[in-house]
């Protein structure tokens, strides 16, 4: 059976666990090598890499904390070593910033440390990897970047984490203007409630999910593979025409008053 993505190489950050798993093993399986990133579990990027390879795919590891300074670089360093072992090049395809953190913190109690640590790996890293990645990336690539329905809908418990989702969606615009001479897209996907350890808190809280089921049109919690399924939608050549946009995949989270 053809596979859209064959020949295609993708680097997914933040893809050793949940959402960003579901899109690396969603890539394999449509044919690209996918360098898969971790930033501390390195037990669960192997992990990764062991299932994209048993199921036929082929990938590879790469780490980089993208809290400290200097994170792009040393993401790109292992990267390009590890890519050119394989290919010869550092060139690729497909960069998929799927990497961040959302500490369920109240307004009252979010530190500055807290509020430096969520903008530097949602935020900072997220522009310095792209910006390094576009270096590399072939002429009608691909950038998708993981924002959240939170950008549109500000969560209570995660103000910070809300406040620092939306500036995905306006660099989304920026870049796709900026690189579509390239004829590279840059779009990005916004998650509404998903079952990944991320959001165990309102998964498995039963009021929790109430109020969360109560708000969307198609009444059930999200899976990682459906987020993973409109990644490699905008990752293949069927998105060829559609750039600067983020798109939601959230049940139809509050589409009415």
């Amino acid at each position: 059976m053809s596979k859209p993505l064959n020949g295609k190489i993708a680097l997914v950050t933040g893809a050793s666990r949940g959402i960003g798993r579901a899109i690396a093993e969603t890539l394999a399986q449509d044919g690209a090598l996918v360098a898969v990133h971790y930033g501390k579990s390195k037990a669960g990027a192997d992990e990764v890499v062991a299932q994209i390879k048993s199921s036929g795919g082929n990938a590879f590891a790469v780490a980089a904390d993208l809290s400290k300074k200097g994170a792009a670089q040393a993401l790109f360093a292992a990267f390009d070593q590890e890519l050119t072992k394989r290919t010869g090049d550092t060139k690729f395809d497909i960069l998929v910033n799927n990497a961040g953190i959302a500490p369920f913190v109240s307004f009252g109690e979010t530190t500055e440390d807290i509020l430096d640590e969520i903008y530097s790996v949602n935020v900072k890293s997220l522009f310095l990897i792209t910006q390094e990645a576009v270096k590399r990336l072939k002429d009608g690539g691909r950038v998708i970047s993981t924002s959240s329905v939170v950008a549109r809908l500000p969560g209570v418990a995660v103000p910070a984490y809300s406040m620092l989702k939306a500036p995905v969606d306006n660099v989304t615009k920026a870049l796709a203007t900026e690189l579509g001479g390239r004829g590279i897209t840059v779009n990005a996907v916004a998650p509404g409630v998903i079952d990944t350890d991320m959001a165990s808190g309102l998964v498995k809280d039963p009021d929790s999910q109430a109020f969360v089921l109560n708000m969307q049109a198609l009444k059930r919690i999200g899976k990682a593979e459906e987020v993973a399924d409109l990644v490699a939608f905008l990752a293949g050549p069927q998105s060829r025409w559609v750039t600067g946009q983020t798109i939601e995949v959230s049940g139809g989270t509050a589409l009415s008053f």
